[in-house]
């Protein structure tokens, strides 16, 4: 089985890179930001991996029967309103641009065997009237189109890397491979401990209490017609970890296996540019001590109504023996989220580097600043890209565990081939 993938909303390429560090190849990739001109993420893109098979359109618009065949699909998207509803021909029809059904069209088309995306944490929650019901959407999707679906909610700090960025990241595998077959006979235990996808690279403590508190739905047929009744009924809480197979859900609240803590102090460079320093502007420090500092005043709303806003204090500096916080696009800008620390070889207070946050996230040095690109990327650009970007180092532990899967696929392809050739043969002498 060939080890080819396509990636979508592909920013400045974190799937690419951890993928191709475990020997898959790329055959196609879209990276389209709506509403702006210049397509600063496509050119990083481009500069870094070359444009060939990199598509820089609407992918609203592409034609989804002319993507190239692959093993894998992976993916970043954003966390948007799923509903669906009943067309006046009795069709379903999703929300128009929300970017989950052309990843939905493309499962119906091109059947990949496996797919691997991320999405920030809120998805198993929304929409806040209806707890669960875009999962759910998701769920059903799968379903409908022959996949399995495991997910984990993953902190990268718990997995021993240096900032507390928390995803969560699914997996699907087709009815047709060796994969699925594997665990469909299997309990949610030996799946989500030992089995599943996620089990080996990201470990979860077998004698945690909440392990108990079992949660068990059904997504199928049976329950709701489609996915318009989906989208009109379905509610539910989805913990942290789960799995869907033959429209039965699990789900159950895991802890991490401790790992050793891998602190900001050693991502952060000898050497940075003057301008990161914020020490000597006195009104840019205070404005930052009030902002990162507690509070509780007395504000009036739009109608004149008085009340207290109140918030907690944060660490000032942020403290060098700890992960990092999440990286936000808006990391550099002059806001609570914004990371300052002292530095340790001059003392002074600054912000983080662009390299530093591209170590956050597992990326190379420079990785968005190549030199052969076409356009100036500011500095302002590279933060932004870091604050959308996943880290890196996570899809490197996950493409070890995706080569053992193809490995074994292949394996078994290879075994089926060998025994229907031994079937012929005794025929032959007999």
């Amino acid at each position: 089985m060939k080890k080819t993938m396509i990636e979508l909303f592909a920013g400045v390429g974190g799937f690419r890179i951890g993928l191709e560090a475990n020997g898959f190849e790329t055959v196609w990739a879209n990276q389209w930001e709506p509403s702006t001109k210049m397509q600063h993420a496509y050119e990083v893109y481009t500069a870094n991996f070359g444009e060939e098979n990199a598509s820089n359109v609407d992918i609203n618009e592409v034609n989804k029967e002319k993507i190239p065949d692959h093993t894998l699909l992976v993916g970043g998207f954003p966390c948007q309103d799923y509903s669906v509803a009943r067309t006046k021909a009795q069709g379903i029809q999703g929300k128009k641009g929300v970017l989950w059904w052309n990843i939905s069209e493309i499962l119906k088309e091109k059947r990949p065997k496996f797919v691997l995306l991320e999405n920030v944490d809120r998805l198993i929650k929304s929409p806040s009237d209806q707890r669960g019901r875009d999962f759910g959407i998701m769920l059903r999707s799968f379903l409908d189109y022959g996949y399995s679906i495991e997910w984990r909610v993953i902190n990268a700090a718990e997995y021993g890397f240096a900032q507390r960025r928390r995803r969560v990241f699914m997996f699907a595998a087709h009815e047709s491979t060796t994969y699925y077959k594997s665990i469909q006979e299997k309990n949610h235990n030996d799946i989500l401990f030992r089995d599943g996808f996620f089990a080996d690279q990201f470990k979860i403590d077998s004698d945690y209490e909440s392990k108990k508190k079992v949660v068990n739905i059904s997504i199928s047929p049976n329950m709701y017609a489609d996915l318009v009744e989906v989208s009109d009924n379905f509610k539910s809480k989805f913990h942290n970890t789960g799995f869907m197979i033959n429209g039965k859900v699990t789900s159950i609240d895991t802890k991490p296996v401790e790992h050793e803590i891998y602190p900001l102090r050693k991502i952060l460079e000898k050497s940075v540019n003057e301008n990161l320093y914020i020490d000597k502007n006195e009104k840019k420090l205070d404005r930052f001590k009030y902002m990162k500092g507690s509070k509780r005043e007395k504000r009036v709303d739009k109608n004149g109504y008085e009340y207290y806003y109140s918030e907690g204090g944060m660490s000032f500096p942020d403290p060098l023996d700890r992960p990092a916080r999440t990286i936000l696009t808006s990391e550099s800008s002059v806001n609570r989220s914004t990371h300052v620390v002292e530095d340790p070889e001059t003392k002074r207070l600054r912000l983080l580097s662009p390299v530093e946050c591209e170590r956050l996230n597992g990326f190379p040095d420079d990785w968005t600043n190549p030199k052969n690109c076409n356009i100036t990327i500011t500095e302002r650009k590279r933060y932004f890209f870091m604050g959308n970007a996943l880290v890196v180092s996570l899809v490197k532990k996950m493409g070890i565990t995706l080569n053992n899967i193809i490995d074994n696929e292949e394996y078994e392809e290879n075994f089926t081939i060998l025994s229907k050739d031994d079937e012929t043969s005794d025929e032959k002498v007999g």
